[in-house]
């Protein structure tokens, strides 16, 4: 999971002495030239590190970080060495963001492609509104993850919480753990063999070696909610 560069050069940013806004300039910048590989110090709870980014480049932030840190990313590798408040990776597009601490809630939202890790746990609404992002979370999920989710793959190796995959179109859902409940339209489905091999590839890219795909369980899309029905018309 490291961005395609060797580039032994890494330059350090300061978020205590340089603003936040020259950083995130900086790294949008890359493209023109410059060192591809960025460790970014003291982000104090900062929001919006590292957003925006579109380049193979790879970015290291040192501590905790605010609302929507690598949103929008493109091609980056960005990884997060603690916690990321509300909309971690926001519409990321591509490339791969690891979160090596907690997430809070809608992390993922509305991602249309690329990776997102969260080594600890997800709050409310992860992956919420999903439209091609693969999610692998190590530890749990807060209630209403994957609502709306349209296409992508969310997998929960621990527990998942309420109204899981609520109003879900055709992404795929894994949980290694309980589930507290299912949202409107989201049933168990047969864990065949191309989830299988599904779910091992996306285990491996997520650097988790302690699940087998078969401790999962699959959920997605009755499909009943495709069409009006009178039924439910109240």
């Amino acid at each position: 999971m490291r961005a395609p560069d060797d580039d032994p050069v890494v330059r350090t940013v300061d978020l205590a002495a340089t603003p936040l806004r020259e950083v995130n300039a900086a790294l949008h910048a890359v493209e023109n030239g410059g060192p591809r590989r960025w460790r970014v110090l003291n982000p104090r709870g900062a929001h919006a590190v590292a957003a925006g980014i579109d380049a193979p480049i790879e970015v290291d932030v040192e501590g905790h970080v605010g609302y929507y840190c690598a949103g929008m990313n493109k091609r980056a590798m960005v990884r997060v060495h603690g916690n990321c408040g509300t909309g971690a990776a926001e519409n990321m597009m591509s490339g791969t963001v690891v979160v090596d601490g907690n997430a809070s809630q809608s992390a993922g939202a509305t991602g249309r492609g690329g990776l997102l890790v969260i080594r600890g746990d997800a709050a409310a609404r992860c992956g919420i509104s999903m439209k091609g992002l693969d999610i692998v979370v190590r530890g749990s999920v807060g209630h209403m993850s994957a609502f709306m989710a349209q296409r992508g793959r969310l997998v929960v190796c621990g527990d998942a919480g309420d109204a899981l995959g609520d109003s879900i179109y055709e992404a795929h859902l894994y949980v290694r753990g309980d589930v507290g409940g299912l949202g409107a339209d989201c049933v168990g489905k047969e864990l065949r063999e191309d989830h299988h091999a599904e779910l091992r590839d996306l285990l491996e890219r997520a650097g988790v070696d302690d699940c087998e795909p078969a401790d999962f369980r699959r959920y997605g899309s009755a499909r009943r909610l495709y069409n009006f029905h009178v039924d439910h018309a109240e």
